[in-house]
């Protein structure tokens, strides 16, 4: 299935993600992201707890590096078997070849390599005057978007309001992962491009990415199967 809610992992150390995992029935195996608080805190080793009991894994890292750099590295989480990796979009086409180069196994297997175009928490305020890129940032996330399928890449991370784009200027099978996703009853916290689950889901995003609704909520696997209904709802 190219379409899920995957649920990050935001959390400071291994027995609180964990914990957070047990408590979803044995059958019921959401996917998941790692990102650097909790891959930094715990290593590679809570990548292996977290699959060996059966979840898929987004490994959100977020590379941006020179080329050799990012491919020696990319090499070595080839070897954690997690499901999809991502690199900034804005390392340009080199690092991305380079990247895809490492990632791919002696047998030619290896995880969904995504790039990030913009982060859902930049705005055009901060794309212009921080950045200084003097063009929309729809423009911008489409070019990155470009540059990324160019590169062999599989798809982008990129907000749920730039998906449809992406899925037409780079073809259907372009994966689109978009965080930013809330409910239309929950804060946005620091997220400034967000749609719910329902008008991603019809809007060409593939995997939804969300965190603090899910994790922080009082019931998180209601709320999972909340967005899981929403995001599929058609």
């Amino acid at each position: 299935m190219n379409k899920d809610v995957i649920i990050a992992l935001d959390f400071p150390n291994a027995s609180e993600a964990l914990n957070f995992l047990d408590c979803f029935p044995a059958g019921e195996k959401p996917y998941v992201k790692i990102g650097m608080e909790l891959f930094y805190a715990e290593g590679p080793d809570m990548v292996r707890k977290i699959k060996a009991r059966g979840h898929k894994i987004f490994l959100d890292l977020k590379l941006h590096d020179i080329p050799n750099t990012v491919k020696r590295a990319m090499g070595v989480l080839s070897r954690l078997d997690v499901d999809m990796v991502n690199l900034h979009a804005a390392g340009a086409s080199e690092m991305m070849r380079a990247a895809l180069e490492g990632l791919t196994r002696p047998d030619g297997t290896r995880p969904l390599l995504i790039a990030v175009t913009q982060l859902t928490s930049t705005d055009a305020k901060a794309l212009k005057n921080e950045l200084l890129i003097d063009i929309s940032m729809e423009k911008t996330v489409m070019s990155y978007a470009k540059n990324a399928a160019a590169a062999g890449l599989d798809g982008v991370v990129c907000s749920p309001l730039e998906a449809a784009g992406v899925k037409t200027v780079c073809g259907g099978d372009f994966v689109t992962v978009t965080p930013g996703i809330r409910f239309a009853d929950s804060a946005s916290g620091d997220q400034k491009r967000i749609m719910t689950p329902e008008l991603a889901g019809k809007s060409g995003c593939d995997y939804l990415v969300m965190g603090r609704p899910i994790t922080q909520s009082g019931d998180p696997v209601a709320v999972y199967r909340r967005a899981m209904r929403d995001f599929f709802y058609r």
